[in-house]
């Protein structure tokens, strides 16, 4: 089979992005094609309704406390003020990240040895440090890019759901997926994208210098996943402080459904969804994506194909996220245009079929990229050896992105400690062969053939916030009750894909953190990482030790928030006359306060653990020590993260159980508001926090710490 070109390669990577680019534009377009106008007038029945002559959707400005723009409104700010600390953060960090990478050889600007091949000449320290920090800039940028674009997005779609949800479960499904799409391919194109151009601006600098390029450019990952990390943190303490509080007054104690437009919290919890839920995943896994890719491309670099400058052989990484794109396309196609959903148990294969779909094309558009881009034998650098390779196992590691369909098994595990033992098997699997494979290259190319169907992956996530949130507003605008039926289902099924997408972003968070980890050993020089070493043992004891302070550092943040949050709801329903009888309105925006003022103040203490940590470690132990604290990080964190995930996801689905009543024995537990129900929405509420705050935010600390220490390796070594 012909080799890739280098002109063929650089115009792929660009075309699969512009596509989908395209792609999501299209499906942004068909959604929009469902006008919803907001009448200004308060009718007595308080309905929405449905012109069928001209095909425009009419909802009530302001009945049941329904107010579509101010709701916008609301998330807008909450998300303004949320990236408003993220921007003096970045400026602050970038300021860091400068002086130290800066200071190395006392801020020389002349060109030093290569750190691999010292025969050579590579930029100076101090040109390193410059373009790591634009690097850093355009990772943070396009993280909060992705986010937002995700929030406008799901608060365009909410609405539209809930009103094609009048004409059944087939259209309300289609523009559910649909506006999923949009932001899952405008973020895998854009995360694409950018990295593509970024690469191509510096390398006019760099011109030969590989070294100094891909060492750079990690500064990519670096952004991403830090703004990840603070979305994560916040959003999660926004919405489950929202959710706890709006759950456990209103229903165990008021006994009043969800999203009962009473409820003083039900806003804040709807905003909640969109910040914690859809900004909060986006970031996370483009994260990944950023990290993935730059892991794999440092490695490359000083392989043989990256000394020997074979271009689409090192944009072997990009190349795969490109066919992943294309193959993504080809996946929603099959769920929005060639098969045509009638009933509600058609939702869950639907969606499943998703994922099997991409596995499946996907591994053979892996294995086709790999034949036609790297050489038929091939050197890496493995901890001081060399490792030789032949292409043809690396279609092997290809196979690793059923990992992800591996996880499946995750949310039908009853406890959260037994359900780590699969997955923790599943990835051990994948590091070994692809180890074995193709060294940490192989590691790194594992990670990112989990992530290569990234468009598809958040689609389905995003897909669950928007069918959760168009049943909220169809419980607030008092619309008829077969409508949050069709909700109900549709945010069912996104419930259990979202276990799958929890498993899929911890497992590909842990095959990233070990490629990173790879590249920081081999960047500061180090052979082997020995565990009877004293300066090991220690960083792999406080290594470990780390998961669990950050857990309990966001747990406590939820806590403290939801209890202000169970204050105000109670103080509302006590001091507002006429507030449960539905004669007066709840005061929304002192709930929203609480919770974006708890967001904005305790994601402070979390981001600041796992952001200097490293360094302290790094400036005032070394490089062993530091190795040590990313390993034992890795080990506890992935653990940690997938037992409370799977907790929650239990506690919730116990909750869920007994509210459907679809059997005899959940009809005898029930109904809602039995002693049964109240004990298990507690339960739930006590879950809330692990598996949409700790446990999700746990991925980003074990992938930002490992991408933090690779990016300031060359400080750390001096």
């Amino acid at each position: 089979m012909h080799r890739l070109s280098s002109p063929v390669a650089h115009a792929l990577i660009p075309v699969a992005a512009l596509i989908g680019i395209a792609f999501a534009l299209y499906q942004w377009y068909l959604v929009s094609k469902i006008k919803v106008s907001v009448d200004n007038q308060t009718h007595e029945n308080g309905n929405g309704n449905v012109n069928g002559e001209n095909g425009t959707h009419e909802m009530e400005e302001g009945v049941d406390g329904l107010d579509v723009r101010k709701k916008c409104a609301e998330i807008q700010e909450a998300v303004s003020i949320e990236y408003k600390y993220l921007g003096y953060f970045m400026n602050a960090f970038a300021v860091v990240l400068f002086l130290f990478l800066g200071s190395v050889h006392n801020f020389s600007t002349h060109k030093k040895p290569c750190a691999y091949d010292e025969s050579k000449l590579c930029h100076s320290p101090v040109a390193n440090a410059v373009f790591s920090c634009i690097a850093f800039i355009l990772g943070a940028l396009t993280s909060v890019l992705s986010g937002y674009l995700g929030m406008k997005i799901a608060t365009y779609a909410n609405a539209r759901t809930t009103l094609e949800a009048q004409k059944g479960v087939g259209p309300a499904f289609i523009v559910a997926y649909r506006s999923g799409a949009v932001m899952g391919f405008l973020l895998a194109s854009l995360a694409l994208l950018v990295l593509y151009i970024a690469i191509n601006v510096f390398k006019l600098y760099f011109h030969d210098d590989w070294e100094g390029l891909y060492d750079s450019i990690t500064g990519y990952g670096l952004g991403g996943s830090s703004v990840a990390l603070f979305g994560r943190v916040g959003g999660g303490i926004y919405t489950k402080a929202a959710d706890v509080g709006a759950d456990l007054v209103g229903k165990v104690e008021r006994n009043i459904p969800e999203d009962d437009p009473r409820n003083p919290a039900v806003i804040a919890d709807n905003v909640g969804d969109n910040v914690g839920d859809i900004a909060g995943m986006g970031s996370d896994l483009f994260g990944s994506y950023a990290e993935s890719s730059c892991a794999a491309l440092f490695v490359a670099s000083i392989s043989s194909f990256g000394i020997n400058h074979e271009f689409p052989a090192m944009m072997y990484p990009l190349l795969i996220s490109s066919m992943g794109i294309i193959v993504c396309l080809i996946t929603t196609l099959f769920v929005t245009d060639f098969q045509k959903l009638t009933t509600i148990k058609d939702i869950g294969p639907a969606l499943k079929n998703q994922i099997l779909i991409s596995t499946v094309l996907m591994t053979g558009g892996v294995a086709l990229v790999t034949f036609v881009t790297l050489p038929v034998h091939f050197t890496l650098f493995d901890f001081g050896r060399e490792k030789h390779v032949k292409n043809w196992p690396v279609k092997d590691v290809a196979n690793s992105c059923k990992t992800g369909a591996a996880t499946n098994v995750i949310f039908g595990l009853a406890l959260g400690y037994k359900s780590v033992i699969i997955p923790i098997f599943a990835i051990a699997v994948a590091i070994y062969v692809g180890f074995a494979l193709a060294a940490m290259y192989g590691i790194a190319l594992a990670a990112l053939g989990m992530l290569s169907t990234i468009a598809t992956g958040l689609s389905i996530d995003a897909y669950g916030p928007i069918s959760d949130n168009a049943g909220g507003i169809a419980e607030m605008a008092g619309m008829p009750h077969n409508v949050r039926e069709t909700t109900d289902a549709l945010d069912a099924a996104g419930n259990t894909t979202a276990a799958i997408g929890k498993g899929f972003a911890i497992g590909s968070a842990a095959l990233v953190s070990l490629a990173l980890f790879g590249a920081y050993v081999s960047r500061v020089g180090l052979d082997t990482v020995n565990v009877l070493n004293k300066k090991v043992i220690i960083g792999l004891l406080v290594g470990a030790m780390l998961p669990y302070w950050f857990s309990a550092l966001t747990m406590k943040s939820v806590g403290s928030a939801a209890l202000k949050m169970v204050e105000e709801v109670r103080r509302q329903f006590n001091e507002i006359p006429g507030l449960m009888e539905g004669t007066a309105k709840p005061d929304y925006a002192t709930c929203v306060k609480i919770s974006t003022d708890a967001s904005i103040k305790k994601m402070i203490a979390p981001g600041a653990l796992v952001m200097v940590t490293p360094l302290i470690t790094g400036t005032f132990f070394g490089t062993e020590t530091l190795a040590g604290l990313l390993a034992g990080a890795l080990v506890s964190g992935v653990q940690v993260a997938i037992s409370a995930s799977n907790s929650g996801g239990a506690w919730d689905n116990a909750k869920k159980y007994i509210e459907a009543g679809a059997s005899e024995h959940a009809r005898l537990l029930g109904p809602k508001g039995s002693e049964a129900h109240k004990a298990a929405v507690i339960g739930d509420t006590i879950g809330d926090p692990l598996k949409d705050t700790s446990g999700p935010s746990l991925n980003i600390l074990i992938k930002l710490m490992a991408v933090e220490s690779l990016v300031f390796a060359p400080f750390f070594k001096i």
